[in-house]
This record gives structure tokens, sequence and C-alpha cells, in this order.
């Protein structure tokens, strides 16, 4: 599933939890369901935040962007 499917999903998950005439059992499997996209989503998350590229400023005027690796060191960096 996209990113954005997962975010649907979880919001569907969320209204139906708060739908009093879902079931305890279907409730509980709603909220396994929840827990695992919650993970996922928050994985996905961390992967793109490591990827987003590192701004500095060089002066006034002028910005540099560094894009960083999945470990959020920059790609050129012998470390």
């Amino acid at each position: 599933m996209s990113f954005e499917s997962d975010l649907k999903r979880m919001e569907e998950i969320t209204e139906l939890l708060k739908n009093p005439e879902t079931g305890l059992e279907k409730s509980i499997e709603l909220y396994e369901e929840g827990n695992k996209l919650a993970r996922s989503l928050s994985k996905t998350l961390e992967a793109i935040q490591r990827k987003v590229e590192k701004v500095t400023t060089l002066d006034e005027n002028e910005l540099e962007t560094e894009e960083l690796d999945d470990e959020g060191n920059e790609k050129d960096s012998p470390f």
C-alpha cells in the first residue's frame, strides 16, 4: 500500500472506532490494524525525513542544499 492509502485507512479506522455501534471484537481488530499502520506510517515518515535535503545558509542571499542518505549523513561526506 502507498503512504496515502495507509493514511486514508488510518482515518477510516479512527472514524469506525469513534462509532458507538462498532462492537468490541471489531474494535479490537481495528485497533490492532491501526497499530500496525501507525508503525508503518512512522517508519515511512522517518525514511522520508532522512532523505530531506539539509539546507544551510552560506550568506544572506545564498542557500546550499545537501542531500542526506538514509542515515541522515551528507551523501558526499566520508563519515
